[in-house]
């Protein structure tokens, strides 16, 4: 069976192990990169690895971008670009705040129009969002990468209703802590912005990561057996000994006093100053 998926932000982390897994599962797979460099990166891995990845620049927020592949017809659509910046909601400036959401969510949806379009017209298709964890929740210092995934995730739930008549699926995987390099440069955001440290609220240069991380592979199998249909929830949260505890936290907003422990620090918050960058779970 010849099955075609297109994988934004092929270029590192997640994206990249699963279009090289894929395309090792004999899957069509078009690896859509952010940066040009990152083409020649994933071709030559692809051929060390023996397979074979149709490697595309593909900036989701660039609409020329797109629009090359707004006639394409693939049977699943992977939005995983994405980017995270770092920082108290008080500190964080107008122009990485818009960003975070161009990036993560008015790009990918503007790309995921076009391609559905095209699915509900075949009534059959996949989209899956690589939401995360941080969609679901939110912690200190990541207010702003937090909102744009929780965007996401009212988007999904949104587009899979919509879709259902025309026999078009929609899904999202949710990770936690893993070890892509993503979570920690996060906490290193803050240095690219234009301002003064002295004028943060917060010291980010001894802000880190707060929780120890995962190897990616539960992540890579979960997204795989979701594109593969092997897995058939709509949700799905990784590392899965975590989904209890982000239950817990969802809920906990219901009876939290908005009042509770004020001129007190968070507990995670000294957290963040307490962990070192890229500390993995057995550490």
């Amino acid at each position: 069976m010849n099955r075609t998926v297109l994988i934004t932000g092929a270029g590192t982390g997640f994206g990249r192990e699963i279009a090289l897994r894929l395309a090792a599962r004999q899957w069509t797979v078009i690896a859509g990169v952010e940066i040009p460099s990152q083409i020649f990166q994933l071709e030559h891995e692809a051929e060390q690895r023996g397979v074979v990845v149709q490697v595309e620049k593909l900036d989701v927020t660039d609409a020329a971008d797109r629009a090359r592949f707004s006639m394409l017809d693939v049977d699943v659509l992977l939005n995983n670009a994405g980017i995270g910046e770092g920082g108290s909601m008080v500190d964080i400036p107008e122009a990485h705040l818009r960003r975070q959401f161009e990036v993560n969510v008015i790009g990918p949806v503007m790309l995921t129009q076009a391609i559905a379009r095209r699915m509900a017209t075949r009534r059959a298709g996949k989209i899956v969002f690589m939401s995360s964890c941080a969609g679901l929740t939110a912690d200190p210092f990541t207010g702003a990468y937090s909102a744009s995934k929780h965007a996401i995730e009212a988007i999904a739930e949104a587009l899979g209703k919509e879709l259902q008549e025309f026999g078009v699926a929609v899904a999202t995987v949710n990770p936690g802590p893993f070890l892509t390099g993503f979570n920690d440069r996060i906490f290193d955001a803050w240095k690219s912005w234009d301002k003064s440290r002295s004028d943060n609220l917060f010291d980010y240069e001894h802000i880190a990561y707060p929780y120890r991380q995962f190897d990616i592979k539960p992540v890579v199998d979960t997204t795989i057996g979701v594109i593969e249909g092997t897995i058939d929830t709509y949700r799905n949260v990784e590392p899965g000994q975590n989904v209890e505890m982000q239950r817990r936290q969802m809920d906990d907003a219901w009876t939290r006093r908005y009042d509770e422990n004020l001129g007190k620090r968070f507990a995670l918050v000294e957290t963040y100053y307490d962990m070192q960058p890229g500390t993995p779970v057995d550490e």
